[in-house]
């Protein structure tokens, strides 16, 4: 009977996800870089641990350093920036591990943990700033997309917690140790990192969670009012509130302003984030086609809503009715 090491199954489902990514979804080319890289892996240590290929014992280091870099450059591409050139730098860190490798093995068991820990927390620092602080996230995806980055951010904490127990497995002369270890941490953490970086969430295509409980309203600056004027007659004028797509980056570009001055205007003059005001445009028109006649989906769709539930989320925020019973109440009143 052919029994597969969990590594190797964690290898075939991501290659899988890869085949999946390249023929029916749309993402970013480094997304499917850091698929395979994670697969990649996978085979790596599948090879060196179950089928005592020794000779990639010296390439797992490396190549696991790959992952974080890459994990870090993917959520930027979804939420912060474009990949830039200079983002090639982070390339030295599997190079200065290769370079340790060579000239100071006894020094990966610190460094490869230590990289781990710091993209993890690199990513959990961003997210800790909340939905505005990320300009390329769609503006329906709420916060959504910031629960599923904590998640890989701590799979990537959790693969340094399993470079360390392996360390100690070796150490203490119980290389069997490695094996569970890496079976239970290693696997589990590539599988996990690779499930949602593909998932539609990762890049704000979702509904928002509930909204965190009010905090006493900011005071406003001077001219963060003029700000918010100059928003709501762009949206009203050109009607941008109606594109799914449309992001706080695009916004702040079109008032030529930066992203961030934008956010912390509108969250000092309105006390809502983007996200919520834009949607409040959106609830507006969808009255509209309701009262024009319009069934419910079709006036979800019209005003720039992807999922029902979401847009029954926010519709019974704005108007304090489900938009059943919104529509049935407009049209008892034309009566």
């Amino acid at each position: 009977m052919l029994v597969l090491p969990i590594p190797m199954v964690t290898a075939l489902v991501l290659g899988f996800l890869i085949l999946r990514v390249l023929t029916v979804e749309k993402r970013p080319p480094v997304v499917i870089v850091f698929l395979t890289a994670c697969a990649g892996q996978s085979l790596i240590v599948a090879a060196l641990q179950y089928y005592g290929i020794s000779a990639l014992r010296p390439v797992q280091p490396a190549t696991a350093t790959l992952i974080p870099v890459l994990a870090w450059l993917t959520f930027q591409t979804a939420f912060l920036r474009p990949v830039k050139p200079r983002d090639g730098l982070h390339l030295l860190v599997p190079a200065f591990t290769v370079f340790c490798i060579l000239f100071a093995p006894a020094t990966i068991d610190i460094i490869l943990p230590v990289i781990f820990l710091i993209y993890g927390g690199a990513i959990l620092a961003v997210l800790k700033s909340g939905g505005d602080a990320l300009p390329l996230a769609r503006l329906e995806a709420g916060r959504q997309p910031l629960w599923l980055w904590t998640g890989i951010a701590v799979s990537l904490l959790l693969s340094a917690l399993s470079d360390s127990l392996i360390a100690v497995a070796f150490l203490s002369d119980n290389p069997g140790w490695a094996k569970l270890i890496i079976s239970i941490f290693t696997s589990c953490a590539l599988l996990s990192v690779g499930l949602l970086s593909v998932s539609p969430n990762a890049f704000g295509e979702i509904e928002p969670e509930d909204p965190p409980r009010p905090s006493p309203p900011p005071v406003p600056d001077e001219g963060d009012h003029a700000i918010v004027e100059r928003l709501d007659r762009l949206l009203a004028e050109e009607t941008l509130y109606l594109e799914p797509s449309l992001t706080l980056a695009r916004l702040a570009r079109r008032l030529q302003m930066p992203a961030k001055q934008l956010s912390a205007a509108l969250n000092r003059a309105t006390g809502e984030n983007i996200s919520r005001h834009i949607n409040r445009f959106r609830i507006d028109h969808a009255c509209e086609r309701l009262s024009a006649g319009d069934n419910v989906t079709t006036a979800m769709l019209e005003s720039g809503f992807n999922t029902k539930s979401n847009f029954n989320r926010e519709f019974q925020r704005v108007t304090g009715k489900s938009p059943s019973a919104w529509a049935k109440s407009a049209l008892a009143d034309k009566r």
